[in-house]
């Protein structure tokens, strides 16, 4: 075997081991991914439901606050 042979088979080995660990990588960032879209979908449907919550909340709140002011200003008012 010359020099030029035993270049050639370490650079093939050499070769194949990034190739295999570029195809493990590419698969475990296939899998992360995945899992990422996963959490940002639940998250998104926990936001949506705090929103509707908010909002029902929102409307009771409202109503209720705008009566406290006016009734407090009433208050104020019938003590002068």
């Amino acid at each position: 075997m010359t020099a030029m042979e035993i270049l050639v088979i370490i650079l093939s080995v050499f070769l194949a081991v990034f190739l295999l660990i570029g195809i493990i990588l590419a698969i475990l960032l296939v899998r992360v991914t995945q899992q990422i879209k996963r959490v940002t979908s639940s998250a998104e449907r926990t936001v949506t439901g705090l929103e509707n919550v908010v909002a029902g909340v929102n409307k009771v709140t409202t109503p209720a606050m705008l009566a406290k002011i006016v009734l407090d200003q009433l208050k104020k008012r019938r003590k002068k």
